[in-house]
């Protein structure tokens, strides 16, 4: 994630570490942007970043602060997922 809202980079990554609770995160914060991995899978739900945030929020309105990513992206209104394999 690129920018400079703290708040919102804080809670993306603590909600992926609630989504994923049996992978490593890793979260690597450089200042302008934060990097943040989980091996072959990520989850993002709305739900727990809404927790996580304390408001409502539109996981859409993230696409402008993602920089970069490795695979693919599924999106819903309920939920991103990033992976490297499709397991459909």
């Amino acid at each position: 994630m690129r920018g400079t809202d703290g708040e919102l980079a804080d809670a993306v990554a603590a909600a992926i570490e609630r989504d994923n609770p049996d992978a490593q995160v890793v979260v690597d914060d450089q200042g302008g942007y934060v990097r943040i991995a989980v091996p072959r899978r990520c989850v993002l739900t709305r739900g727990s970043l809404e927790e996580e945030l304390g408001r409502e929020f539109r996981l859409s309105a993230l696409e402008p602060a993602l920089a970069s990513f490795a695979g693919r992206l599924r999106q819903t209104e309920e939920q991103w997922v990033w992976y490297l394999e499709r397991r459909d």
